[in-house]
């Protein structure tokens, strides 16, 4: 199934870096900034997450939570954001089932190798639980100004 803006979210209850139930559900009437990436502490994905950091404040004064989501451990989550100050939760999809309900887990192709990951995609959630945007062309180095773009 593909997601497209004006869909309904996918539900989810996740845990977070600290072992917490994180849900869609409870942040019901927030502004939800959903964010796939496929590994803690690869350059692209450090480049991501140290973007939205570095703009948090800004992110957060609009209303916005902001969720990262891989299929890394807890532990790989808690390295990740202790070395890069990270101000939100990273959600454990170890399983992809996060992932697949957003279809993001695909086959992937590099250097001739094809293999199942994750695509780096971003869901804006609006405060009804619907999907306001979906960046697939994410820029690392600016991806907070494509949010609400």
């Amino acid at each position: 199934m593909t997601l497209s803006v004006g869909d309904t979210a996918p539900l989810f209850n996740c845990k977070n870096q600290a072992g917490e139930d994180i849900s869609l559900g409870a942040l019901q009437g927030k502004k939800v900034i959903l964010y796939f990436y496929p590994k803690d502490s690869t350059p692209g994905c450090t480049v991501q997450a140290c973007n939205l950091r570095d703009n948090f404040d800004t992110l957060s004064s609009q209303g916005y939570v902001v969720l990262g989501v891989s299929s890394c451990s807890e532990k790989r989550h808690n390295n990740f954001i202790e070395k890069n100050n990270l101000p939100f939760d990273l959600l454990m999809d170890q399983e992809q089932l996060l992932q697949n309900a957003y279809g993001v887990w695909q086959l992937k192709k590099t250097f001739g190798k094809e293999y199942m990951g994750t695509v780096r995609t971003t869901f804006v959630i609006d405060e009804q639980g619907l999907i306001a945007q979906i960046i697939n062309k994410v820029k690392t180095k600016e991806h907070w100004q494509q949010i609400g773009q």
